[in-house]
């Protein structure tokens, strides 16, 4: 008696759940319904690394170049002819029509010749930018892009404040400030002035710098002997290795078209 009871109840549960996974069905258009338990995929966003080897040492650029004045704007800038480099150019030339963006006298020659050095070492350069992603070589300096995040255009602006000094062994590290630089003096500058280094670092040093591998914008090459760094398309170095104008001293030079023998890190973030 109380066995058909039971069996009575467990029936009308099965019969009730049957209705009503008909009726989802139906509402459905035949289709299991899509519950919290079954989210759809997210899409994954894809990270944009910049390249850190090239085929060809071509730099061309013949697109627009704007420099940011001191009071922030910016404004188109005008390339002198013989090369920022080497030459003196006007103070109108150097910004567009502005107000001149260099810290030195009237008088002084902003780019010092290649090889010359300064008793006050680094000279303050215009902070040239171009449209895009990608740093830019135009008239003997970095153009830095102007998407980039801010700490990548000041690398870039750093670097070319060394353009035209020597090479010297062991220079910037007693200090940030030197007549001349190595190697690894070179970019523990550049990172300086982007206020990612608060101590200058020899090449060995790099090996454990920031974080593993190449980042997406910067990427530090280091070994017992030499570092260098490419940001955003341009390589940061004093060995003219893989560098047509066979240039001495920190400057901005070609991709490598391989980077072998070298530890590769990034600042975090970058």
């Amino acid at each position: 008696m109380h066995f058909g009871i039971k069996t009575a109840v467990a029936c009308c549960l099965i019969v009730t759940g049957a209705g009503s996974s008909s009726a989802l069905a139906a509402d459905t258009g035949g289709a299991a319904p899509v519950t919290a338990a079954s989210p759809l995929p997210a899409a994954t966003p894809k990270v944009h690394l910049f390249p850190v080897t090239a085929r060809t040492p071509s730099l061309k650029y013949k697109g627009p170049v704007y420099v940011k004045t001191p009071t922030g704007e910016v404004v188109p800038f005008t390339p002198t002819e013989s090369g920022a480099a080497s030459a003196t150019g006007s103070a109108a030339s150097l910004t567009g029509g502005a107000a001149p963006v260099t810290a030195t006298s009237p008088t002084a020659d902003p780019f010092p010749p290649s090889g010359t050095s300064s008793a006050t070492g680094p000279t303050p350069r215009p902070e040239l930018l171009v449209p895009g992603t990608t740093a830019r070589y135009v008239d003997g300096l970095a153009a830095a892009p102007i998407e980039a995040p801010a700490a990548v255009q000041e690398i870039i602006w750093a670097g070319n404040e060394l353009i035209g000094l020597p090479y010297i062994y062991g220079g910037g590290h007693a200090s940030f400030i030197s007549r001349g630089y190595d190697c690894s003096g070179t970019v523990s500058y550049a990172l300086h002035g982007a206020h990612l280094l608060n101590t200058p670092e020899d090449s060995s040093e790099f090996e454990g710098f920031g974080a593993h591998g190449p980042g997406r914008w910067v990427a530090i090459f280091g070994n017992a002997g030499h570092a260098y760094m490419t940001v955003a398309g341009l390589r940061l170095d004093t060995s003219s290795a893989d560098d047509p104008s066979n240039e001495q001293g920190p400057r901005w030079r070609p991709l490598r078209p391989a980077n072998e023998g070298f530890v590769v890190r990034h600042p975090v973030g970058l």
